[in-house]
């Protein structure tokens, strides 16, 4: 039998995905679009190579404000051994309570949504993320991989992403993550669960727009000065937006404390 091309195991992934979890996918589009249009932020959480799909959401040239990324730069690597090294990032996305006082500084407030992200499941700084928002009153949604399942927990209470959040997203992505197997190698390569990841929240991000839409709104969305028409202060407005939107939740979340 012929070894599936990367790009065949990606295509299977994101097939399967709109398949058999579509109706899913405009079931939280919605809820999303009744939060950001009741004044709600819509935030992504991930670490290591999840920060990817977090960071490619807002702000990129097609997404919108009520977009949140929460990114620790101590959550990614930025160099591969010493500081910023890889270890270190491992190290403190599996240490307890680490991510509580990050989030304590973001604006995460009741009736808002975070969406956390973890191939595994068993990042301890993305369950804790959901943890977190679940006591502010969010809803909370982990995009992970359900092939992860019978994982033990690296948590110290038994916690997995997929129980702590109120619903998931199932990438389908091996646990091994890597898909592409190369004769006379012992390990496969070619990592997809970023791919994947990124492809269901910019799916998400396109769902919610038409939800919103439905709704009556539109909400300011950034484009790129290549486009005819538009130039470098043409997201003058969204920025602004984006400003205004962000101070008036860390007002609100100041305000319940």
């Amino acid at each position: 039998m012929t070894e599936k091309s990367f790009i065949q195991h990606i295509v299977g992934f994101i097939s399967a995905i709109e398949n058999e979890q579509g109706p899913l996918l405009d079931e939280l589009a919605l809820k999303c679009a009744k939060a950001r249009k009741n004044g709600g932020l819509i935030h992504l959480f991930g670490s290591g190579h999840s920060v990817i799909p977090t960071m490619d959401a807002y702000p990129r040239y097609g997404s919108f404000v009520g977009i949140h990324p929460i990114f620790d730069p101590r959550l990614m690597w930025h160099n591969v051994l010493g500081p910023g090294g890889v270890r270190e990032l491992l190290w403190l996305e599996r240490t307890e309570n680490y991510i509580f006082q990050v989030l304590q500084n973001e604006p995460i407030n009741s009736g808002d949504i975070l969406i956390a992200l973890s191939h595994g499941g068993t990042n301890i700084a993305a369950i804790e993320a959901a943890e977190y928002a679940n006591k502010k009153g969010c809803f909370t949604i982990g995009i992970t991989s359900m092939k992860n399942a019978d994982a033990a927990s690296k948590h110290s209470r038994g916690l997995k992403l997929s129980t702590v959040v109120d619903q998931v997203i199932d990438t389908g992505v091996p646990v091994e993550d890597a898909v592409y197997n190369v004769e006379s190698w012992s390990r496969p390569v070619g990592g997809s669960s970023t791919i994947v990841a990124t492809v269901i929240v910019q799916e998400l991000i396109t769902r919610i727009a038409k939800a919103l839409g439905e709704m009556g709104m539109e909400v300011p969305t950034f484009v790129s000065p290549t486009v005819p028409g538009a130039s470098v202060s043409s997201n003058d407005e969204v920025f602004l937006e984006h400003a205004k939107y962000l101070h008036a939740a860390v007002g609100v979340s100041l305000g319940a404390k």
